[in-house]
């Protein structure tokens, strides 16, 4: 992640997904990254808020004491300086740190060091602030808040001093730890899991509008019968009617079976989407078929795949794509007979299908066309990098176009 990047996420809200605690008015700040600038202020003006309160509560408490009413304010302002303290020292530190934008592993153990600075920081605040007022109590109400000689007294045994120790460590270790971050420390790393968990549902969420865009492209494709080919095939059968009837007729059988494969069954919802590659396969052979009795003949074709290979799931649309480019831009350019030949084959976990034609080869302007175009987006919203589409020039004059898609997709 770049500094810039970091600076954005920084500031930035979290994604509903990922934030914890509800969107009420105490936990709002919890919307942004632990240990942001934003996080950092929300949290401080809760805590301040809670501290000002009990600070005020004392205030009242010793205005009824014998004490003077300055005394009662300075021992108040100190304990609300000191808490304040003992609960954001140690965010504070580790809020720099995650805005320095260091390497991940890098800040997460200064994150924790920063913490451990505020627990000494938070204990050195509450000594400060409980000298001052014991030392406030002593002289304005003739007792100190804490009798530090008699417990002195009572903890003279070696035993009992180690007692007293193992004490205060809980006592800083877990208050000063939970009041000074500790929590936080906590949501600090489950935010980091989370936010990838976020990220992954995003892409896939993407990947899968990506995925819904392109076959609705697909279905669109489907829906359309190109005109000028229906149009140029009825006036080929109109002008066979009289010269030849029963060329006419077998035109005619082969665009009712070509249409009924190409016109989507709107009726099946998606079920159009998915075919094998069989289907792909029957289907470019109808329309060359058609073809072959428009052009008297003058078209032959070969189409060769094992029937385990036929069985496979496969991209529709993408080889009627190759083929139609095979007649319109090689064999019908060319003059005399012409052969297309489609064929598929396994090599390294990977599927070919080639459609090769002998006709006038490429030309300038041919593989940028709007179908080829096409069948690279279906590619690349299914497969990604993993398939390929590849056009080259064939020795003696035609072209083949090959699409490679991954041999395991299609298990």
């Amino acid at each position: 992640m770049t500094t810039a990047n970091a600076r954005n996420v920084l500031g930035q809200p979290l994604p509903d997904d990922v934030v914890v605690g509800g969107d009420y008015l105490w936990t709002r700040y919890r919307r942004y990254p632990v240990f942001s600038a934003h996080w950092l202020a929300g949290r401080t003006l809760l805590f301040g808020s809670v501290i000002l309160g009990f600070s005020v509560l004392t205030l009242l408490a010793m205005s009824i004491s014998p004490a003077t009413l300055a005394g009662a304010l300075t021992a108040s302002a100190y304990s609300f300086i000191a808490f304040l303290l003992m609960t954001t020292a140690g965010p504070a530190c580790a809020t720099l740190v995650r805005h320095l934008r260091l390497p991940l592993r890098r800040e997460r153990v200064l994150v924790v060091l920063s913490l451990c600075v505020g627990i000494v920081i938070a204990y050195f605040a509450d000594r400060w602030a409980s000298g001052y007022i014991n030392a406030f109590m002593e002289s304005q109400m003739g007792q100190p808040a804490y009798d530090l000689e008699a417990m002195r007294a009572h903890y003279e045994s070696g035993s009992a001093r180690m007692g007293v120790m193992a004490v205060h460590l809980v006592t800083l270790v877990f208050i000063y730890g939970l009041l000074g971050g500790g929590m936080a420390l906590r949501a600090y790393f489950g935010e980091q899991r989370r936010l990838a968990d976020s990220r992954h549902r995003s892409e896939v969420a993407a990947l899968q509008a990506q995925t819904r865009e392109s076959e609705l492209r697909l279905g669109a494709l489907q829906a359309q019968v190109e005109p000028h080919f229906l149009f140029n095939t009825l006036a080929s059968v109109r002008a066979l009617v009289r010269q030849d009837a029963g060329r006419a007729e077998a035109t005619l059988d082969a665009l009712v079976d070509y249409l009924r494969a190409t016109i989507p069954r709107l009726r099946d919802g998606g079920a159009t989407l998915q075919s094998t590659l069989g289907e792909q396969l029957d289907l470019c052979a109808r329309y060359l078929e058609l073809m072959r009795l428009r052009t008297a003949d003058r078209l032959r074709y070969v189409i060769e795949a094992d029937a385990a290979l036929r069985a496979l799931p496969y991209p529709p649309l993408l080889l009627i794509t190759l083929v139609e480019n095979a007649v319109k831009h090689g064999v019908e350019p060319k003059p005399g007979a012409g052969c297309i030949r489609v064929r598929a084959w396994t090599a390294d976990g990977t599927l070919h299908v080639g459609v090769v034609d002998d006709g006038a080869g490429l030309q300038p302007g041919v593989g940028g066309g709007m179908g080829l175009a096409n069948v690279r987006d279906q590619l690349a919203a299914r497969f990604g990098n993993r398939a390929s589409l590849r056009l080259t020039g064939v020795a003696g004059g035609g072209a083949e176009a090959e699409i490679r898609t991954p041999l395991d997709a299609h298990a």
